[in-house]
């Protein structure tokens, strides 16, 4: 599977996409509302584990460039993919998470029937944002305790293919 936006190419991982993923999951800023920043070793293990054994995530790849972001994308039941992302703090603010995101979305809704994407999280101003850029809709928020051992609000997020479709009428 291979997506292509004006700027990115979106993919499965690969092994050798492990020093550019640790570039992002190392840092503890861009970490800061999911866990604890990784190790190289957990990075490893993650990237060959999760993202590429059980294929829930794809790399969001600068074309000709390095992995820029990690993206989320893991059925959860049959019709509904989860979403998430992180990207490298140095593309922040650059529009590379919208981009991807979006393209992510259409193709899961065209390509894979796909009919609700679900998201979650703890950041209420740059991740709410985006989900809202992306057209998702607050369904709910819940209290819980953090990585760091804190108390956060976890705010849930969805789009569904019906929704989706109204908003390009």
């Amino acid at each position: 599977m291979i997506i292509t936006t004006e700027r990115l190419e979106i993919r499965r991982f690969e092994p050798r996409d492990a020093e550019d993923l640790h570039e992002i999951l190392g840092d503890a800023e861009t970490m800061k509302f999911l866990e604890p920043p990784f190790s190289k070793e957990q990075t490893e293990e993650f990237l060959n584990g999760f993202c590429i054994k059980k294929q829930g995530a794809l790399a969001a790849k600068l074309k000709g460039g390095k992995v820029i972001g990690y993206i989320l994308f893991n059925p959860t039941s049959p019709g509904t993919y989860e979403l998430g992302w992180v990207f490298n703090r140095a593309f922040w603010r650059k529009g590379y998470a919208f981009e991807a995101l979006s393209a992510v979305i259409d193709y899961g809704f065209r390509e894979l029937s796909v009919k609700k994407f679900i998201a979650e999280t703890t950041d209420p101003i740059r991740s709410v944002g985006l989900m809202k850029k992306l057209g998702m809709s607050r369904e709910g928020s819940m209290i819980v305790t953090d990585s760091y051992g804190d108390e956060a609000e976890m705010i849930l997020y969805g789009l569904s293919e019906k929704e989706s479709r109204c908003e390009n009428v």
